[in-house]
């Protein structure tokens, strides 16, 4: 089977992580899984389509000039026949609507997978309900979470066309993955606690920092990173600075050594107002770290309060500082839930499982016959 992945790209992310894993694995079991990457005028983000090319997988950029430009649609339509897409999977509200028009007649079946919706402000509001009424029409569409789900259906889309498929990754990269943060290179480094994601306030890293500051009162010693880019990243450094936290947190920005940063970290966080199924989480997981979390989208089905890591209300980071002064002063604690963590991602969230449930779906939609 060959299948043509859509995406506008900000970033390496949940959905390029899937993608990419995906892509890993239908390769191997002799598939085909190719790219195509928007290139926004905009943003020109290409880090998703660079890091195909150097693992070998076929990708290709789709040039985008503003938020409507009538030519993705024929070189997303291009594309489709050049690389004799069985199906084509879009992932996000552009890539949505403009797979949408571009194939809408074409016999070629589409399936979208809903990674999550954010609200926050009324233009993205506006095209996540766009983006649920051209859902309709696909053949297929993917919920990561339960809450997802949910709002396809209260949005139309026909329940008998959504399929709920939990992300999953390639454990392979995070097995004895050597530390790569200066901290945690030293033989008796000071303990590192640390947040992955986007710099947005659906990620709540101002939480975070707000807990960090409440930590050192205790635990002057404490180091706290966040790793990730992302709009609020200005008025982040400002709160760093308001918090007097500039010699105990780092704000790393980007990096291409994920294994090596979780294998750094003594306990990471995530306190996520707003989730789906977070692939840092799974990273973090199977990285055999300790979590502390908060129990939004599906987190929960990953995150056993007690046994898979530590669950706290999300807004309150005075709980957030506490449950992480307990982990610091508990290692036989963090030891137990990390490898708990590890056990469930090896169990339930494999690149290898995921991987064959898209197959299964994939194979609807072309059962299906068409995209009407």
């Amino acid at each position: 089977m060959r299948i043509l992945h859509i995406i506008s790209s900000g970033g390496m992310y949940g959905a390029e992580a899937v993608i990419l894993n995906m892509s890993r694995t239908l390769n191997e079991a002799s598939h085909a899984s190719v790219l195509g990457v928007f290139s926004n005028s905009s943003n020109p983000n290409l880090q998703l389509h660079e890091v195909a090319l150097k693992e070998g997988i076929e990708s290709h950029v789709i040039p985008c000039k503003g938020q409507i430009d009538p030519t993705v649609i024929a070189s997303i339509r291009n594309l489709a026949t050049q690389t004799n897409a069985d199906v084509v999977h879009a992932h996000g509200y552009k890539a949505d609507i403009y797979s949408h028009f571009a194939l809408r007649n074409s016999g070629i079946p589409l399936v979208s997978t809903c990674h999550t919706w954010y609200d926050n402000n009324p233009l993205v509001t506006l095209y996540g309900m766009a983006d649920r009424l051209v859902l309709r029409n696909y053949a297929a569409v993917v919920a990561v979470s339960e809450e997802v789900k949910q709002r396809l259906l209260k949005a139309g889309v026909r329940e008998d066309k959504i399929h709920l498929v939990r992300n999953g990754i390639n454990l392979r990269p995070f097995d004895n993955a050597p530390p790569s943060l200066p901290n945690a290179t030293l033989e008796d480094h000071p303990p590192i606690v640390g947040l992955i994601g986007r710099l947005s306030i659906e990620k709540g890293v101002d939480i975070f920092l707000r807990a960090a500051a409440r930590v050192l009162v205790e635990l002057p010693s404490t180091k706290f990173v966040v790793v990730g880019e992302g709009p609020d990243r200005d008025k982040l450094e400002s709160l760093v600075d308001d918090l007097n936290l500039r010699q105990s947190v780092s704000m790393l920005g980007r990096r291409d050594d994920m294994p090596s940063v979780y294998a750094s970290l003594d306990i990471m966080v995530s306190a996520s107002r707003q989730e789906g199924l977070p692939m840092a989480i799974l990273e973090g997981m199977a990285s055999s770290l300790p979590l502390i979390a908060t129990p939004v989208g599906d987190v929960p089905t990953m995150v056993h309060d007690g046994q898979t890591g530590v669950m706290v209300p999300p807004e309150d980071a005075a709980l957030l500082a506490s449950a992480i002064v307990t982990l610091l002063r508990n290692p036989t604690q963090r030891e137990r839930l990390g490898a708990a963590a590890r056990k469930l991602i090896e169990d339930e969230f494999s690149a290898d499982r995921m991987t064959a449930d898209y197959l299964r779906v994939y194979k609807e939609a072309i059962n299906r016959g068409t995209t009407k």
